[in-house]
């Protein structure tokens, strides 16, 4: 818990942040100077200060994940690898296309890039469109640069050119709207600026942040600003698992079940403009997923 607290020194009252936490056998206590009031924005000082001192514990944890990884990558026969890298492919292509209203199963999903067995009775749109992310994800592995607008529009255009080729690839100059979301994406005219900002922002974070940090808000910041007229969403964690990829961690496969708590942790993030609650949702599902890691 966050407490506000005061001090009195030679008769003027101070104002301070204070978190208590056990770790093992002591107490670890920290610290934030508020000044001689307490600041009108104190709720958004409170998560911002929670939250830097909750990154210290995942941070290390992360890199103590990342450190294991490799070591089991050492190990395991790249026979082994490439299964494993097929499986992820298969569920992550399942899970980011149900996520965004394909009607395919897993079965659906494995028997189809696995084995070749297209599924009766599904629309033919999810069915290409399936095939599609499974080529582009491979096609992401296998991309050495870094991220820019042509590499990210390229994407987009490859998952949609066969089922949306009028906006595959394109910015879009239409207003859109994300279904049960309370969130207003921008409107078309403010898309260039955004993306110039973003892209800005990118290239001087990239070498700053912790790649987990790094590759949460690369998801947040782009899908707010929405750039495409269909494909947002699956580009975001295309994009997020290039980052956590190409800084030599696992990848994260966002679930199709635990769905709901996505929704909500982008929505309120979205809405309050506060990066800090995708954030630790983020880390928290990183953790998760990634526990066995963690020996």
């Amino acid at each position: 818990m966050v407490s506000v607290s005061k001090k009195i020194i030679k008769g003027e009252e101070y104002y301070y942040l204070n978190h208590s936490r056990r770790v093992k056998d002591r107490v670890e206590k920290k610290e934030l100077y508020l000044g001689k009031q307490i600041p009108e924005n104190i709720e958004e000082l409170k998560r911002k200060f929670i939250l830097e001192i909750y990154k210290e514990k995942w941070f290390g944890l992360f890199d103590k994940i990342r450190k294991n990884y490799a070591q089991e990558t050492k190990v395991t026969p790249l026979s082994a690898q490439e299964k494993e890298r097929e499986d992820f492919a298969v569920r992550f292509t399942y899970n980011t296309q149900r996520i965004e209203g394909s009607k395919l199963s897993l079965r659906d999903t494995a028997n189809l890039l696995e084995r070749g067995i297209t599924p009766k009775d599904k629309p033919v749109r999810d069915i290409k469109e399936a095939e599609a992310h499974k080529k582009l994800f491979y096609e992401m592995l296998d991309y050495k640069k870094d991220l820019t607008l042509q590499i990210v529009l390229y994407w987009n255009k490859k998952l949609l050119e066969n089922t949306k080729p009028d906006m595959a690839g394109r910015i879009r100059e239409h207003q859109v709207k994300i279904s049960g979301s309370r969130f207003l994406p921008p409107f078309p005219a403010e898309l260039q600026p955004l993306l110039r900002e973003f892209f800005e922002w990118y290239g001087k974070s990239r070498n700053k942040l912790n790649p987990v940090e790094l590759a949460a808000l690369v998801h947040l910041k782009f899908v707010t600003i929405h750039p495409f007229g269909d494909g947002n969403g699956r580009i975001s964690r295309m994009m997020m698992n290039f980052i956590l990829n190409k800084n030599k961690l696992p990848m994260l496969d966002i679930t199709y079940e635990k769905r709901n708590s996505y929704y909500n942790a982008l929505e309120r993030a979205q809405i309050k403009k506060d990066k800090g609650i995708f954030l630790q949702w983020f880390f928290r599902k990183y953790l998760d997923s990634n526990r066995g890691y963690l020996r």
